[in-house]
């Protein structure tokens, strides 16, 4: 057991026409797993800023930030890591998804939307995500599970 905290991320649920937003995290494609788009918060920044900054730098699109609606969290115990998601609901305001649109940090190689439909044919994390983005409910709390690559 690790004495170190856990990371904390904050993650955007965008539904655009019924299609939910993910990009595939991974630094140069080495899995094909999908997850909504986000990252590590900063200290000093507020989780609706980093959650801003984060879904610009990797999709290229201007967000408005809503509600909460999911907390999700996952470790590997052989490394010690162990990750909170919080996870909002979110709208674009601006911009478009594009194929040349580039990740500053070069983590998220591909972004796009999936119907609820097409999500039964990819593999994502967490479990839950389908539940949090189309449904109308309170929140969900997704326990801590493996990390899944």
């Amino acid at each position: 057991m690790s004495n170190r905290s856990p990371r904390l991320a904050t993650r955007a649920l965008i539904l655009e026409d019924d299609r939910l937003l993910l990009v595939n995290a991974f630094r140069g494609g080495v899995s094909d797993l999908w997850c909504a788009p986000g990252g590590g918060a900063v200290v000093g920044q507020s989780l609706h800023d980093n959650l801003i900054r984060e879904v610009w730098e990797e999709t290229g699109l201007s967000i408005a930030v809503g509600a909460p609606c999911l907390v999700n969290e996952f470790h590997d115990p052989r490394r010690g890591f162990h990750q909170v998601d919080l996870y909002f609901r979110c709208t674009v305001v601006a911009g478009r998804i594009s194929d040349s649109w580039r990740d500053p940090e070069g983590v998220v190689t591909e972004r796009r939307f999936f119907s609820r439909t097409e999500m039964a044919a990819i593999r994502f994390k967490p479990d839950t995500l389908p539940e949090a983005a189309w449904g109308v409910g309170e929140s969900l709390y997704d326990p801590l599970e493996l990390l899944v690559r």
